[in-house]
């Protein structure tokens, strides 16, 4: 059985979302196929049940799992031992997971908070009865969750090469995955890129050039930018004098401090035998 529900939450789901709703023996679960979510941000899992009794008011547990149903890793687990209970959590990693919906009332929704790359996953709900009777029923074909991300730099520099020479590197990250653009002197320089599933390098070789460098990285979420200066000293012929005036500096600076050495020693001095003469008439005085 196919229904077609309109979502709306923290999580994205298409227009018209594709619940699928799963009918076995008066049980039936309904999941949208795919939510989308935004890392670092928080993202609800729809997950509304039936099943075939009137009434139900013992124990009860709400399961989310990873990966597979049935034999996937449990991500969320709570309980609830009666009608005016409310469902405990067992299992929920670092209170990152929320019960949104009320078991009660066939309501198994789920928040995540925080969210990061390795909650990209399959979901799979599950209830389970117990008490009196003990019934169970869990979705077969799970929600996708696919995450999006704005660009974020997480790495520009300026290193130097086995030959001595210099190269720019920017490291960015984000789905889908950015495009990087380097603008600064000779920008139009060969680039080398490297890419992983999130993240994407761009290296700026063989840098000639003291300036401003700047790495811009977009996509259709956003776009962010780093800048890293490089200047290099360069020994010309006005450059001896430059260190020579340096030099000087640096022997005035040394001759001050060791006059203020002396300085401080021969007041010491003075202070030691003003206080011996002064110990030595107290102790003439009749």
């Amino acid at each position: 059985m196919y229904q077609v529900y309109c979502f709306l939450g923290e999580g994205r789901t298409s227009p018209l979302a594709l619940f699928l709703g799963i009918s076995s023996k008066g049980w039936s679960m309904h999941v949208p196929s795919e939510v989308i979510g935004e890392v670092g941000k928080s993202v609800a899992l729809p997950c509304t049940f039936t099943h075939p009794h009137n009434m139900y008011d013992k124990a009860l547990t709400a399961i989310w799992r990873v990966k597979e149903p049935f034999n996937g890793s449990v991500v969320f687990k709570c309980v609830t031992h009666s009608s005016s209970d409310l469902c405990r959590t067992t299992v929920g990693s670092k209170n990152r997971y929320r019960l949104l919906g009320n078991p009660r009332q066939n309501n198994l929704s789920l928040q995540i908070d925080n969210l990061s790359w390795n909650d990209s996953n399959r979901y799979f709900c599950r209830v389970e009865f117990s008490g009196d009777f003990h019934d169970k029923y869990e979705s077969r074909v799970g929600i996708h969750l696919r995450l999006i991300a704005a660009p974020r730099i997480i790495n520009i520099s300026v290193q130097a090469g086995q030959n001595h020479d210099f190269h720019a590197t920017c490291t960015a990250e984000g789905e889908p995955l950015p495009s990087l653009t380097w603008a600064g002197p000779l920008s139009g320089n060969a680039t080398s890129v490297s890419s992983t599933t999130h993240q994407i390098t761009k290296e700026l070789p063989h840098l000639t050039h003291d300036g401003k460098y700047t790495c811009m990285a977009m996509n259709s979420h956003g776009r962010a930018e780093g800048t890293v200066y490089f200047y290099r000293f360069k020994a010309g012929n006005g450059s001896w004098i430059m260190i020579l005036l340096f030099v000087a500096l640096g022997i005035k600076l040394l001759v001050l401090v060791v006059i203020l050495g002396i300085g401080a020693v021969c007041k010491g001095d003075n202070h030691g035998k003003n206080l011996h003469m002064k110990t030595s008439i107290g102790e003439s005085t009749p």
